[in-house]
């Protein structure tokens, strides 16, 4: 029976059977990390004491364990460098202790970051008196907790916290996410729990459409929401990674400023370029752009259908082609995430803006989708920041009467003779001789 529950740190170290299976990737935490790790323990204990509240806890991260019943053991799928890590101060604070991890010791850099991070630990507290370092055996007990999920099946291990991971690959983005804001749900289990199902039968659901390997979540925060966010402060936008996750881990329950009190107050009502509020909102926000992408991508061309026209009809399947159509259906999620309609003049703007810039060029990289989509291309028919003016609009009709010219200044020195056709159908559309 799988299972979510809070343990403590020492609870967690005394477990028996606890072990890394030899899949796993090697032990690589670095002395910053080390050194991030101790720093969050000394807040813990600053936090306790000033709230002198006895039962105050400090979750410090969460743990994913596969219950091995073939080899009856506790196999840790996620969670195994801060694991380690613990058995290694537990190790220097109680040399006494002679217990530790069972895991695999040949490979050359999991014992040399062994070895190094036992020095750095050592290092650490060479100043610290005998109480500190008794206050931080004792917070082991009664103050440091993780969140311990255990699962059955090994393949529901990994679907949990992607399988990747599991085989020495680093995790993406939003699972990183993921267990960042399953942190951040107050000690809810229930909640836990419901969000987990319902993001694995997301998944589930996701897979099992025409293309299995694509992963909508990932793309959902790699195409659309990370670009929209970049692109709506006119700045270049990049791969969506971890060094990213800070953007989304949101606003936590206990901030006291006013901008964090007006959005926990403003939740569920999402807006891409705003915070959220940290915990079971995260998952709620995935739940709600991704079929809100689908049904813009559907919507649109219904109610327009002369737009899928024009798409489809020059659709050469080049990577240039693509980035257009993700650009317009980029700007399309902006606009209506403003404005929540789908405005004919609006619509037919963006789309004719976008296509313009395939007309423009002969060869069109991402590159160039960067800087249109910030109004920094220079040499286009258009230099319009569209993402940058729906943020800061106030009425729809400001996007209405912004200016898009079709028409370029010298129409007889075509760039790219092979998009006229399309260059005639975005004339036609909008009326221009």
């Amino acid at each position: 029976m799988n299972e979510i529950k809070l343990q403590s740190i020492q609870n967690l170290l005394d477990t028996k059977n606890l072990r890394i299976p030899p899949y796993q990737r090697p032990y690589k935490w670095t002395k910053k990390n080390i050194e991030e790790l101790l720093t969050d323990i000394d807040i813990a204990l600053e936090k306790k004491k000033e709230l002198r509240n006895k039962n105050f806890k400090y979750r410090i991260g969460t743990v994913l364990l596969h219950n091995n019943k073939e080899d009856k053991t506790l196999d840790v799928i996620d969670g195994q460098q801060r694991i380690v890590s613990f058995y290694l101060l537990q190790k220097y604070l109680n040399p006494k202790k002679t217990d530790f991890i069972d895991m695999k010791l040949e490979d050359n850099n999991t014992k040399f970051h062994l070895c190094k991070n036992y020095s750095v630990i050592k290092d650490w507290f060479s100043l610290k008196d005998i109480e500190y370092k008794k206050a931080i055996l004792t917070a082991f007990v009664d103050l440091l907790e993780v969140v311990v999920i255990t699962v059955e099946k090994q393949e529901e291990a990994f679907q949990l916290f992607d399988s990747q991971n599991a085989r020495g690959k680093a995790l993406y983005p939003h699972d990183l996410l993921k267990a960042y804001h399953l942190r951040e749900m107050n000690n809810d289990l229930f909640e836990m729990q419901r969000v987990v199902e319902s993001w694995e039968e997301m998944d589930r659901s996701l897979k099992s459409r025409k293309n299995k390997k694509e992963n909508k979540i990932e793309n959902l925060f790699d195409d659309y929401l990370f670009p929209i966010l970049n692109w709506a402060e006119k700045e270049k936008t990049w791969t969506f990674s971890t060094d990213d996750i800070d953007s989304y881990k949101g606003i936590r329950h206990d901030c006291s400023y006013t901008y964090a009190k007006r959005t926990i107050k403003s939740m569920p009502i999402f807006q891409i370029t705003e915070p959220i509020v940290a915990g079971k909102d995260f998952f709620e926000m995935v739940h709600y752009y991704l079929p809100l992408l689908e049904y813009l991508k559907k919507e649109v061309f219904e109610k327009y259908p002369e737009l899928k026209k024009i798409i489809d009809n020059h659709d050469d399947g080049g990577a240039g082609y693509c980035h257009c159509k993700n650009l317009f259906y980029c700007v399309l999620l902006a606009y209506y995430d403003r404005f929540k309609n789908l405005d004919e003049r609006v619509v037919k703007k963006l789309f004719s803006w976008t296509f313009m810039l395939r007309v423009d060029r002969w060869s069109l990289s991402y590159a160039s989708i960067n800087k249109y989509a910030i109004g920094d291309c220079g040499d286009t028919t258009n230099e319009i920041p569209f993402f940058y003016l729906i943020t800061h609009a106030t009425k729809h009709t400001q996007i209405a009467n912004v200016s898009v010219s079709i028409k370029r200044e010298n129409d007889q020195a075509n760039k790219a003779d092979s998009w006229n056709n399309l260059y005639a159908d975005l004339k036609q559309l909008n009326g221009v001789e």
